[in-house]
């Protein structure tokens, strides 16, 4: 009996990932996804793309892994603060670990020739399959004709000639192959990565260079509100709709506060635990600024972390105030 070839793939959600899988299931291979997550890319459109094509997926988070990455990544950094030829290196070697220990014969991506400028020019695609260490291995559908044959092409276990030539960063082709492979559901081109956006980049830039190693929650953090630098060096958190609130609560540690104020809607400020005095009342000022209280009215607003309340009593100030200490 012939052997079932089984192949693992880096699975986004994005287009040329689902027809990457789709082009390998139509030569009866049978496909497994996987898509790794951190705080900076998730998985919710690779799990949508994934019930599209009725295919597994396996979600992995590798924070602890990929987190060195954002303070020396040894192939440097994109536009934002995006080190992808690392990341792609360490996403196709944990693969290859699990191709390894899991019986799969390749791993394959939905890289296309030329379509990314630091991360999928020829030079680019050579060295991360050369330093994921399962180079021989790597299959990359989307653009095979146009790479070097690897093993699996080589003993037959894939069909070269059933394997495409994509190249450059056009999408025409993609889109006629997604109607041949029956997706009819699937999302516009996007970054997905918020290290590729240049408003999170820049607060995660600024949050490097005040601390030695940025925890989990701060990361996290990054994500939500407008975030003010206070006078003293503490971080404050300002949430723009109920939905940021939410966020917030769930982010707050024990330590940190939370400061509103208590006469007028308005948002949620998160400060850290280890905040002056000065910075929690300066937070009040936040809450009162942002807060639905007219500029000049008297408020009272309250900084409590489930001890006792510190409260401040101020007239509303004015948002220009704050906009030196926006991030």
């Amino acid at each position: 009996m012939t052997k079932t070839v089984r192949a693992l793939g880096l699975f986004s959600g994005g287009l040329d990932s689902m027809l990457a899988a789709a082009v390998l299931r139509a030569q009866g291979i049978e496909v497994t996804l996987i898509c790794f997550v951190t705080p900076f890319f998730g998985a919710e459109r690779a799990r949508e793309s994934a019930a599209h094509l009725n295919l597994p997926l396996r979600v992995v988070d590798f924070t602890e892994k990929f987190l060195p990455l954002i303070y020396d990544p040894p192939h440097g950094w994109g536009r934002g603060h995006n080190p992808c030829i690392d990341c792609h290196t360490l996403m196709i070697r944990e693969a290859g670990a699990m191709m390894a220990a899991e019986g799969f014969d390749l791993v394959f991506t939905g890289e296309v020739l030329g379509q990314r400028p630091m991360s999928q020019n020829r030079g680019s695609l050579n060295l991360i399959a050369r330093d994921s260490g399962i180079a021989e291995r790597l299959l990359r559908p989307l653009s095979a004709k146009s790479l070097k044959a690897t093993q699996p092409e080589v003993l037959g276990r894939v069909d070269r000639e059933r394997l495409l030539n994509l190249s450059g960063r056009g999408r025409k082709r993609q889109i006629a192959l997604a109607e041949e492979y029956g997706i009819k559901r699937y999302p516009a081109p996007a970054g997905g990565c918020l290290l590729t956006d240049p408003g999170y980049a820049r607060r995660l830039k600024e949050l490097l260079a005040r601390v030695g190693e940025a925890t989990r929650q701060e990361l996290e953090l990054l994500k939500w509100g407008r975030q003010f630098r206070l006078p003293g060096g503490a971080k404050a958190v300002v949430g723009r709709t109920q939905r940021e609130n939410e966020a917030l609560l769930s982010l707050k540690t024990p330590a940190d506060f939370l400061v509103k104020v208590e006469e007028y809607p308005g948002p949620l400020v998160l400060v850290g635990g280890a905040a002056s005095d000065a910075d929690r009342e300066a937070a009040a000022g936040l809450a009162a600024a942002y807060s639905d209280a007219p500029e000049g009215t008297p408020v009272t607003a309250t900084a409590g972390n489930g001890g006792p309340e510190r409260v401040f009593h101020m007239i509303t100030p004015g948002k220009e105030r704050y906009k030196p200490w926006l991030v």
